[in-house]
């Protein structure tokens, strides 16, 4: 399987409070709490992390402030 490093948002702060994406391979994509890199990793299939990242890059589409 191919992965590749962790990624996290430019707009993060530096309080490390962050979701980190990366891909996993043939399996999907991968998230993290970047507080916990060594915790539970969720994967998903690749259109529903597709999905996911796309609506967060929406300013308000997943109620943000």
């Amino acid at each position: 399987m191919v992965e590749t490093g962790w990624v996290k948002s430019s707009h993060s702060g530096q309080n490390g409070d962050c979701v980190e994406v990366r891909r996993e391979g043939t399996r999907g994509v991968g998230f993290r709490d970047s507080k916990c890199p060594d915790g539970p990793v969720m994967v998903v299939g690749h259109e529903s992390g597709r999905r996911f990242l796309a609506a967060v890059a929406r300013d308000g589409e997943l109620g943000g402030a």
